[in-house]
């Protein structure tokens, strides 16, 4: 049936069990591609009968579907004319593992965050009635993006608004009640017919003119209804309803009859409509439905077993809970908030160890950081695990609630610098820039395993705010790396090799990069003096200065944007300090969005590699030879 469907069109005239045949081979082509390239799985498995429903009732493009975070889009993407593109997908210059506008006039709009469609669905709506329009208008969000906030202040707005608009609840931790399911359908049925609506209002209108007891007539008929409806319902939809939607569900969220059906009937209904549907992550795939957490995103796997094609060593985020774990045995102050990220931020064995000091807030970034602010005015010492690119959303909560009253909360920003195949919306490529701005943080990046742990145990003791940032996946290893002292100092940099023709000034995951382009370096000739910052912020002035003032020749290497890092610091000491009659290079990534690719790629592409930029550096220093 797949090699059938070039557009959504072709699933106009397919029957249910044909459409049932295409559910089955989109999922054995959704599995044969991502256990080769790795990607989202289960959340895709979960919405191919949601998905192809959707394209079935809506009249694509010109009804616009928003995916929320839009890693569930593949099934999405297959029907929609670039299912010969998906051998490519997330690989540097395939297509992306999230929507794209770029890519297809399909995709309405870029997502790779949670809580956002409903907010966007709304402003194509409200635009489409400002423009006399009459398309649909559909946000798809899950039941965890719905924890998110910004989710909460749009289906407000939404309902207040009175406007057409279309709200699919994807709920995949429920389990589906055939009974539920039904009476909703049939209560769905009876509200979008127009005759139910006009006679209701008829007798509203007549009941309203007998003198006396016709109003209050009406509302105890109204409380009446309400009262018989929650016992019916046993309460599911009631707050949608309050708030101004027409809730039809739950229904069968694999079932493409029924999911037809109450789409239909959604688009009867004047006003705001949610769509409450109930699916299973990794439908059709028994191993990744017993363990969606584990099959949400994934490495090349094998599909008979389940198992990685490679072994996974040690990293950065396991590193940091193992050392966690060994802190708040010392020290019951120490507590750990995570967004809905236990296991891809370490969390898992601190959860299981210390169960009463461990909070998974859903995925809300803003209250686990005011959250953890109001922890630390009682004397906990909040630890709070976030990806880069999820810290942006809790930016304010940084600034206001923990910065501004200089409360000891230990910031950990994980996916810091690329993270490959995610792409733009995942890259970590702007927290030392927003951070660096913010008055009272101390904002450390380790070069190694054994340097973050030290940061962790420094930062829990700091009794200020404290920002570590450190990489994806495993550390570089290297001899020169080894210290003999891991005992930090607040603002103290390292210098890890004498040197007197150049000065490398590096941070983080960089500071090996820095380490190998010496090497390079020395072969012809140069003698290079390697520093590893360790704090962004507070700069090691000192120790920078001197070797500047010595060498005449700066270099900074950092992985982040060009804009407000490690460049930008040592370019602001340069000048406060009229350092005069230097060299100064700055290797850093442009202020533009990184697209998605491995993370090698992106580095060649970038001039970020060893070999890159030994070599500028070289021809830097000609052209500095021959000026001087």
């Amino acid at each position: 049936m797949l090699e059938k469907i070039n557009s959504p069109k072709d699933l106009k005239d397919l029957k249910i069990k044909e459409k049932n045949e295409l559910a089955k081979d989109i999922r054995d082509y959704i599995l044969e591609v991502v256990s080769q390239n790795g990607g989202h799985l289960a959340s895709n498995l979960g919405v191919v009968e949601l998905t192809i429903a959707l394209h079935s009732v809506f009249n694509t493009p010109e009804d616009k579907i928003i995916w929320d975070v839009g890693h569930q889009s593949y099934v999405h993407k297959i029907l929609t004319g670039r299912k010969h593109k998906m051998g490519n997908i997330r690989k540097f210059g395939g297509i992306a593992g999230f929507p794209k506008t770029k890519e297809s006039q399909y995709d309405t709009f870029n997502t790779g965050h949670s809580s956002t469609s409903i907010s966007a669905a709304l402003g194509m709506a409200r635009a489409r009635d400002l423009k006399g329009k009459d398309n649909q208008v559909v946000a798809v969000i899950g039941d965890g993006s719905l924890t998110g906030g910004m989710a909460m202040e749009a289906l407000n707005d939404a309902g207040f608004s009175k406007t057409n608009i279309t709200v699919i609840l994807n709920d995949n931790q429920m389990s589906i009640s055939k009974n539920n399911g039904g009476l909703n359908n049939l209560l769905g049925h009876l509200r979008s017919k127009k005759l139910y609506t006009r006679t209701n209002n008829l007798v509203k209108r007549g009941l309203s003119k007998i003198p006396g007891i016709g109003p209050k007539m009406v509302t105890n008929i109204q409380r009446f209804k309400m009262s018989l409806k929650q016992l019916l319902l046993k309460g599911n939809g009631m707050y949608f309803e309050d708030i101004g939607f027409t809730y039809l569900g739950p229904v069968d969220g694999h079932n493409i009859s029924k999911l037809e059906s109450i789409m239909r009937l959604s688009k009867k209904i004047e006003g705001p409509v949610l769509i409450h549907v109930l699916t299973k992550k990794g439908k059709g795939y028994k191993i990744a439905e017993e363990n969606p957490d584990k099959f949400h995103a994934i490495g090349p796997f094998n599909i008979e077993t389940g198992e990685p094609k490679s072994k996974k060593g040690a990293d950065y985020s396991k590193v940091f809970g193992d050392k966690l774990v060994k802190l708040a045995k010392k020290n019951d102050k120490i507590v750990a908030i995570t967004a809905s990220m236990k296991d891809g931020t370490g969390l898992k064995e601190f959860a299981k160890q210390f169960p009463t000091r461990f909070y998974d807030i859903g995925i809300a970034e803003q209250h686990a950081l005011t959250m953890a602010a109001g922890m630390a005015t009682e004397g906990m010492i909040p630890v709070v695990p976030i990806y880069s690119s999820f810290y942006q959303r809790g930016y304010d909560q940084v600034i206001h609630d923990i910065a501004l009253q200089n409360l000891p909360v230990v910031m950990c920003v994980d996916r810091a610098g690329l993270v490959g195949a995610d792409g733009e919306t995942h890259q970590g490529m702007l927290d030392m820039a927003f951070f660096r701005l913010v008055p009272n943080l101390v904002i450390m990046a380790p070069k190694n395993f054994k340097e973050l742990e030290s940061m962790l145990e420094f930062a829990v003791n700091a009794k200020r705010p404290v920002v570590i940032r450190y990489p994806r996946g495993g550390e570089e290893n290297l001899p020169e790396l080894k210290e003999k002292n891991l005992k930090l100092e607040i603002g103290k940099a390292e210098t890890l090799k004498n040197g007197t023709d150049i000065t490398i000034i590096a941070i983080g995951k960089m500071v090996a990069r820095a380490l190998e382009i010496a090497k390079e370096l020395e072969a012809k000739k140069k003698s290079v003096e390697v520093i590893n910052a360790r704090f962004l912020k507070p700069l090691d002035k000192t120790t920078i200065s001197k070797s500047i003032k010595k060498t005449k020749f700066a270099v900074t290497i950092e992985d982040g944007t060009k804009i407000n890092g490690l460049g930008t610091a040592v370019k602001e000491l340069i000048v406060d300090d009229k350092i005069r009659g230097i060299k100064f290079k700055s290797y850093a990534y442009p202020d533009e969005f990184i697209p998605h690719g491995s993370v090698n790629e992106l580095e060649d592409l970038y001039n970020m590699s060893t070999k890159k930029i030994a070599s500028d550096i070289l021809k830097e220093c000609e052209v500095y030879k021959k000026n001087k």
